[in-house]
């Protein structure tokens, strides 16, 4: 059997995507266990960036591969939304445990002692059945996870001893990224609602506390307008916040949130918080390792750390490195406003390639997280909104892609790609590029070079357009509030069908071997050929 945490315990978390293939038939028996023994047992936990699509798409992957293997597999996925624990006695029963994720597993000290398989939440999703195969070899040979030392850092204790700080630093960036996204999405949508109902003048009107008129669709728009920039401010503080979090705990917290701050005073904007996050996990990462006596180690967390730290982060970010930084925010800022022509077109390209290259992954990631600092200001740059709308429109095209070749072409797909086809209608449609996850997964060489050419094109033809976009997400659903939306929806469908006519090229001239599931019209997905089609949730 296979169970997540959410079914197990009443979680209410629901897993927003669709896309997962239906679980083949469970094993007649576990192939590792004797006759009448009990099935091996596993906990498995998830997590990605923005605790949306990765982090559900890993669990259903490593429950359906633990079904076909006779395993037992519980899953706690640790999402945007909130997670429950596993029960402790899931846990304390459990032969083995596997970490899939991008962020530092919450509470990972209730695992240790366990065989243990450590990696990126990509991995949980493209090669389950590895991941199970692995843990239970490890079982077989006694090998276990060392319980975190008493009193080891935070670092110490946020993943496996092995990673290198080039993972490491990923980790604490994206841990960042992860928690500042609702507030970009919150504010960004709240933003751009201000302007579609209060008109363009909306972000001078006065303060609604002294100004508001019931009746008056200004006074909505103005309240619209406001809020969001309430939200947008929190933008750079809980960035640099969560960074010194990944890093160094709740202890730093503190440094980080006053770091973050202080970037934002001095106009350092996106690349202040980057740096003011590290800065502060480093100290506190530093004054954790010195050698306190007993008596004053309960005040430390309460007051120390947190006055030591902010007062060495608040002296660095204003006298030594906030004004260097603020000047290259600039520089940057300015340059991006002075792209026209051919260099606008060009960087809509790259952005279009980025956004599908991985589907979500950090290459994506670093596009998104580019575009939404330029509009992370009450009123961004004319040049900051088009960018934005490039992004956004490129990471439609791989699922929306996907869907119509599955669906003019259905005979290339197996009947679970058929399947997640449909549901790549609606994920496409709302911006969320993991759609297309299950094809790049099953046939990577073939998919992703396709989805990236027409990510290029639909984010050059944008730029070109001029097409502006002042909310970070929404798909379609947001497509009144974006600047010349006809030409922004051609664009999008110009990279659609060139990724699909490129797809269906591909997939029609592979040599299918007789009785392949791909030409097969039925696409059986209990075939034997079916069968060995790579799991992708």
């Amino acid at each position: 059997m296979a169970a997540s945490a959410g079914a197990a315990a009443g979680s209410t978390a629901p897993a927003p995507d669709a896309s997962v293939p239906a679980p083949a038939a469970p094993a007649d028996a576990d192939s590792g266990a004797a006759a009448g023994e009990r099935p091996f047992r596993l906990i498995a936990v998830t997590s990605c960036p923005t605790g949306i699509a990765h982090t559900y798409m890993a669990a259903e992957s490593l429950e359906n591969a633990g079904r076909e293997a006779g395993v037992e597999v519980f899953v706690e996925t640790q999402g945007s939304a909130g997670f429950t624990r596993l029960d402790p006695a899931v846990i304390a029963g459990a032969d083995g445990v596997i970490f899939a994720h991008d962020v530092s597993v919450r509470d990972k000290d209730r695992f240790a002692g366990k065989p243990t398989v450590d990696v990126g939440v990509k991995a949980g999703i493209n090669r389950p059945a590895e991941l199970i195969a692995e843990v239970r070899e490890k079982a077989a040979r006694g090998e276990v996870s060392a319980p975190a030392a008493a009193g080891g850092t935070p670092v110490d204790r946020a993943g496996d001893s092995t990673e290198g700080y080039g993972t490491k630093l990923r980790k604490w960036l994206m841990s960042g990224v992860s928690y500042m996204v609702p507030f970009v999405a919150a504010g960004g949508l709240l933003i751009a609602l201000g302007f579609a109902i209060g008109g363009w003048q909306v972000n001078k009107a006065p303060s609604v506390m002294d100004h508001f008129i019931w009746t008056q669709t200004d006074s909505w728009g103005a309240l619209l307008f406001q809020i969001g920039g309430v939200a947008f401010k929190f933008l750079v503080p809980v960035l640099a916040g969560y960074i010194a979090y990944g890093m160094a705990d709740r202890p730093g917290l503190v440094p980080g949130f006053v770091g973050g701050a202080i970037a934002l005073d001095i106009n350092a904007g996106f690349l202040g918080g980057l740096v003011a996050g590290l800065i502060a996990g480093g100290v506190v990462m530093a004054i954790q390792k010195v050698n306190i006596p007993t008596p004053l180690r309960g005040i430390m967390p309460v007051v120390v750390i947190p006055l030591i730290s902010s007062a060495i982060v608040g002296f660095l970010m204003l006298v030594v490195v906030g004004k260097p930084i603020a000047t290259a925010q600039k520089g940057l800022t300015d340059w991006l406003n002075s792209l026209t022509g051919a260099n606008a077109v060009l960087l809509g390209a790259l952005l279009g390639l980025m956004m599908c290259f991985d589907l979500g992954g950090p290459v994506n990631k670093v596009a998104y997280t580019f575009a939404t600092a330029g509009i992370a200001v009450s009123d961004p740059s004319d040049s900051a909104m088009k960018i934005m709308a490039a992004v956004m429109a490129a990471g439609m095209v791989p699922p929306l892609a996907m869907a119509l070749a599955t669906t003019v072409r259905g005979r290339l797909f197996t009947r679970t790609e058929r399947e997640n086809g449909k549901a790549a209608w609606v994920l496409g449609a709302s911006f969320i590029s993991e759609g297309a996850i299950p094809f790049a997964a099953a046939d990577p060489l073939r998919v992703i070079p396709s989805a990236m050419v027409g990510g290029a094109l639909t984010g050059a033809l944008s730029m070109v357009f001029g097409s502006t976009l002042r909310a970070p997400h929404g798909g379609v659903f947001v497509v009144p509030l974006i600047g010349n939306p006809l030409l922004y929806l051609v664009a999008v469908a110009a990279g659609v069908c060139a990724t699909t006519a490129l797809v269906i090229l591909l997939k029609g001239m592979r040599k299918q071997a007789p009785g392949s599931a791909a030409t097969d019209p039925a696409g059986a997905a209990g075939s034997p050929t079916g069968a060995k089609q790579p799991v992708a949730a």
